[in-house]
């Protein structure tokens, strides 16, 4: 049991009706969790407000309340603390009541619209293979050591935050590497957290259904670097030209990585294949087992989160050359007949671009690029006609289909997405609702060597129509139907 003044550090409260002189049990914001001696925070959220929650909370035993607005109804012997944000009130009371775990680990953050996934989780991969025992707080999966768990969030809420970071803790755990999303950031669940280093992988147009404008956006990733100490690093991609805007005004040590620009660590692309890359890095070469122009980045910036947190750069280049691919990222199989099929994730259009570009890299032009890609639904529209855009001028045919329609009808998407298809590719462009006949008319139409790329939902196993999740495996469903077609 703890003391609730004792989890109370930090927190920036404007009133308290009652004491916090009492011991508590638990801490949560979902009010059907509460139990006896529990504190509820009423988090406002985008479907419910957990204000309305507070009377229920309280029956079911809660001792302390904390809102941003008392209720009406005060009920003797509960304590009722009034803050102006819950959000960040709950990541500094979940901080507390874990005995701040974040101080006792080597914990980086990585943000960014695209390449998160693959940083963190290759960060976790290299660090593992040096000997480490190690965390991971990622899109695919939260690891705790060897220990998995599954991931709802790209950013999980600040309580399973800094649950997961104790258990690393507790699991003897050195390091941790985490995906830090704008989401995550703007709704305060890094808050309180001690980052010994942070990573920015680059930004292009994404989350535009929650920030207002672009600008927002930026400016709500700059606020997680802006929030370093000076004790911790900066790792910036300065070919993007939002990389610089991340250093200015954070505290911690700058540092910069770029294939174009001048940096701390550059690197060159010796060659591109199917198989891998060779790079050069700073002043030495290494081969890599990951493709195409964004995983140099990629890479980069890993071999630079390695050196910086104490990794011979020999060895950190031993290491990087044993990495392999994240599930969902850019993998791929060859069949029977010699046709390549991808599945990525990439779900943005910036995203997709550099999918196809270096797809384009590596292919001969003798076979069909053929792309089936779909957008989600009840999520950021504007980017619904892009998407479509970049699939029919850069693929010889482009498939639009479902992705996650959640609550939206898939062909209302579809059509937002047709909207972008240019007159001169319209010939070379379907539109198909179901996500398995879609990806089955590519592999019909697939012939020796032509090469498919689904596109949109990678590592995902499930298809989210009208709040219910079904299987779903873009991999698992193109290996079967090419075996089926005897291709």
């Amino acid at each position: 049991m703890k003391i609730l003044k004792d989890i109370l550090y930090k927190v920036a409260i404007e009133a308290v009706k009652g004491s916090t002189d009492v011991a508590i049990n638990s801490i949560d914001f979902d009010s059907r969790k509460i139990s006896l001696n529990d504190v509820f925070v009423a988090i406002r959220g985008s479907v419910s407000d957990g204000h309305n929650y507070i009377e229920k909370a309280v029956n079911q035993g809660a001792i302390a309340v904390v809102c941003e607005e008392f209720p009406e109804r005060i009920i003797n012997g509960v304590t009722y603390i009034q803050v102006k944000n819950t959000n960040e009130a709950l990541a500094f009371l979940a901080n507390n009541f874990y005995e701040n775990p974040s101080s006792q680990l080597r914990l980086v953050g990585i943000t960014g619209t695209n390449g998160k996934t693959t940083v963190a989780s290759l960060l976790y991969q290299l660090f593992k293979k040096a000997g480490y025992k190690v965390g991971l707080l990622s899109t695919v999966k939260i690891l705790v050591d060897e220990h998995e768990y599954k991931a709802t969030h790209t950013t999980p809420d600040s309580l399973t935050i800094n649950h997961y970071l104790n258990e690393m803790v507790n699991e003897g755990c050195e390091f941790c590497f985490m995906e830090v999303s704008s989401h995550g950031i703007h709704q305060k669940r890094t808050e309180g957290l001690k980052f010994e280093g942070g990573v920015f992988t680059n930004l292009s147009h994404d989350h535009l259904d929650y920030h207002s404008s672009f600008a927002e956006y930026r400016d709500v990733k700059k606020a997680f670097f802006d929030g370093l100490s000076k004790s911790a690093f900066a790792l910036t991609n300065v070919d993007d030209k939002n990389g610089s805007v991340m250093l200015q005004n954070t505290k911690a040590r700058k540092l910069s990585y770029a294939l174009k620009s001048y940096a701390d660590y550059k690197a060159q692309i010796l060659e591109s294949q199917l198989t891998g890359l060779l790079l050069k890095i700073n002043d030495n070469e290494v081969w890599v087992k990951l493709i195409g122009n964004f995983n140099a980045y990629n890479m980069l910036a890993i071999y630079g989160v390695a050196i910086e947190l104490g990794i011979e750069k020999i060895e950190a280049l031993r290491l990087l050359s044993e990495l392999v691919s994240v599930a969902g990222r850019f993998q791929f199989i060859i069949s029977k007949s010699k046709i390549t099929a991808i599945v990525d994730y990439a779900h943005t259009p910036d995203a997709l671009e550099n999918v196809l570009q270096t797809i384009s890299e590596i292919r001969t032009k003798n076979e069909q690029l053929i792309t089936v890609v779909g957008c989600g639904g009840d999520r950021d529209k504007t980017k619904r006609p892009i998407m479509a855009e970049v699939a029919s001028r850069m693929s010889d045919k482009a498939i639009l289909t479902s992705d996650n329609p959640r609550t939206e009808v898939p062909e209302a998407i579809i059509e937002d997405m047709e909207k972008g298809v240019e007159p001169q590719n319209f010939k070379k462009t379907v539109s198909i609702v179901d996500r398995k006949q879609a990806i089955k008319t590519a592999c019909i139409m697939a012939n020796e060597n032509d090469i498919i790329l689904i596109a949109g939902k990678g590592h995902e196993n499930y298809q989210e129509i009208n709040g219910v999740r079904q299987d779903f495996d873009d991999l698992k469903i193109v290996t079967e139907l090419l075996t089926q077609l005897n291709k």
